[in-house]
């Protein structure tokens, strides 16, 4: 099976921590089966840890076991100068080192909860060449794949 890599932003990987059912959580699930690439940016760890210590304070340690047990992929965040230079991409600034981190890793879809900034601004998807959509998208995007491959 050829490797499906998906970039989930912390909106994605905060519903798959704190939702024990849905698409959400089923993407992570299938990255601990080895099914998927889970990829993720420091910055999305970040502001993860950030959500869940107000919302769900309990959730911390299993935000921790997930990343573990999934073998998530963690890059780096662009450079100031990277993101500086990139702030055309997408209208809401602080979603730069996002999509471009995503870009970098060359992942075949972004996964996010933010419709606003990522999917209802449809230039995003083509000035970066990226798959944009939510869990249930992705998850979606992710059967045909396998299904395919079986075929």
């Amino acid at each position: 099976m050829s490797e499906i890599n998906l970039f989930l932003d912390s909106s994605a990987l905060f519903a798959g921590i704190v939702s024990s059912t849905g698409a959400a959580r089923a993407l992570p699930l299938l990255a601990e089966s080895d099914q998927i690439i889970v990829t993720i940016s420091e910055q999305v760890v970040a502001e993860t840890e950030r959500a869940l210590a107000r919302k769900a304070p309990r959730a911390l340690a299993d935000l921790r076991k997930a990343i573990l047990a999934s073998n998530a992929q963690i890059v780096h965040d662009p450079s100031p100068a990277e993101v500086k230079a990139n702030l055309h991409m997408i209208s809401h600034h602080a979603d730069v080192p996002i999509l471009l981190a995503a870009m970098k890793t060359k992942v075949d879809y972004l996964v996010t909860l933010n419709r606003v900034h990522f999917m209802d601004e449809p230039d995003v998807a083509i000035k970066s060449g990226l798959r944009i959509g939510t869990p249930g998208d992705a998850l979606n995007w992710v059967r045909r794949q396998i299904s395919a491959e079986n075929f």
